[in-house]
């Protein structure tokens, strides 16, 4: 049962809108509550009610709780596979994302609510439904049958954060192809 006066939505987005939008401007390090508070019409306290953290709030940010979504089942383990790898990639490169994920991958360490929480808005973009769907392609022969959802998952925001990491170009089309495929060979049966 909740008390109080019942949140309002308006300043919930308000709040997720400036977050974002001063990301851009700031990075991540820049990005202060107050001028978060300031652009959106609101106070410090007021956002604190609602996430117990500047992290937490950038999270829900830049990661929102609706991007999750049910895989389609091509009935072809490569295109599925191509489609985990375009989510993430899509997922990761936005230019929101790119500001705040080095000082949220700094800040998982040291808040075990907030890794959780990462990791599984993480699972849920690029593989909703991805156990079922490796059960049915181990069913077909095409994987083996000890691959996990959970280390596929890994393998894949791995690779796709190392690539944000390390490569001068961005990541493209050309770049999920290969990921794809060095992917594939690791998991085929």
């Amino acid at each position: 049962m909740d008390f109080g006066r019942p949140r309002d939505p308006r300043i919930d987005a308000a709040v997720l809108s400036a977050t974002v939008e001063l990301l851009a401007e700031t990075g991540y390090a820049g990005l202060l509550v107050s001028a978060i508070a300031d652009r959106a019409g609101t106070s410090k306290p007021a956002i604190y009610r609602r996430w117990p953290s500047k992290a937490h709030l950038v999270h829900e940010a830049v990661f929102p709780i609706g991007a999750a979504t049910q895989l389609p089942d091509t009935g072809s383990l490569p295109e599925d596979l191509r489609e985990m790898v375009r989510r993430s990639m899509a997922f990761l490169t936005t230019p929101a994302a790119r500001a705040a994920l080095p000082g949220l991958v700094g800040e998982m360490a040291a808040d075990p609510t907030l890794h959780s929480a990462l990791l599984e808005r993480f699972a849920g973009v690029i593989g909703g439904g991805l156990a079922q769907l490796l059960a049915r392609a181990a069913g077909r022969g095409e994987v083996r049958p000890d691959v996990t959802a959970a280390e596929l998952t890994e393998a894949i925001a791995g690779i796709t954060l190392m690539g944000l990491l390390t490569r001068v170009s961005e990541l493209d089309d050309a770049w999920v192809d290969r990921t794809t495929t060095l992917l594939l060979k690791g998991i085929s049966a």
